[in-house]
């Protein structure tokens, strides 16, 4: 891809400035140009789990959060923006040995965080505040992509491809396959019905 043409964007912890802000705020000002791509590598759903997970913000900003943005994703795609959510799920045994690698493996050691650690010990947590964000957030405008990401190679490849059939673009190879694999793709939709098929059958969800 041309570098004129696309970012990415991965913001860092709010200064006390920005956390007096409006939560989209920040996020907004990173937005595209007209025919520019933005990749957010983490983005404001950050206030729907690790934020409430983990006390860094309260009660009452995340129920705020919660309620107001579906409709600010809704004025995003009225206001003639290219919207696509991605979600990449791993499960706990591939992202504890993940993180045993950070550990051991110098080159890997700068990924790992504190955040990454707590992570195994509350996935349940997690996995519950995942479900409530797909089944409050997903929606036909703004709808969610998961991608299972176990195998980082077809997780790559069908994002890609998730993206490629979100955008009509001029110049298409037709002879290439952009279907998505459905054993690595699922829409939010039918997320949401496994965690909950999961949640009936062993009395809690599962990923």
């Amino acid at each position: 891809m041309n570098e004129k043409h696309y970012r990415v964007v991965a913001l860092g912890k709010p200064s006390n400035v920005l956390l007096s802000q409006w939560h989209f705020q920040r996020y907004v000002e990173q937005f595209p140009r007209g025919g520019e791509i933005v990749l957010f590598d983490r983005s404001w759903y950050n206030r729907a789990m690790v934020e409430p997970i983990f006390g860094f913000c309260t009660q009452q900003q995340y129920t705020t959060f919660m309620k107001t943005v579906t409709r600010f994703e809704d004025d995003l795609v009225e206001s003639g923006i290219l919207f696509h959510k991605i979600y990449f799920s791993v499960s706990k045994e591939t992202q504890e040995k993940r993180f045993g690698e950070r550990e051991t493996n110098h080159l890997k050691k700068w990924k790992l965080s504190e955040i990454d650690i707590q992570m195994q010990e509350k996935w349940d947590e997690f996995t519950e505040m995942k479900y409530q964000m797909l089944k409050r957030t997903h929606s036909h405008v703004s709808p969610w992509a998961v991608i299972r990401s176990n195998d980082k190679h077809r997780a790559h490849l069908n994002a890609i491809k998730s993206i490629l059939n979100k955008v009509d673009h001029e110049g298409r190879n037709m002879s290439l396959d952009y279907t998505e694999d459905p054993e690595v793709y699922y829409s939010g939709t039918r997320e949401i019905e496994l965690m909950e098929y999961h949640l009936r059958e062993t009395g809690k969800f599962i990923v």
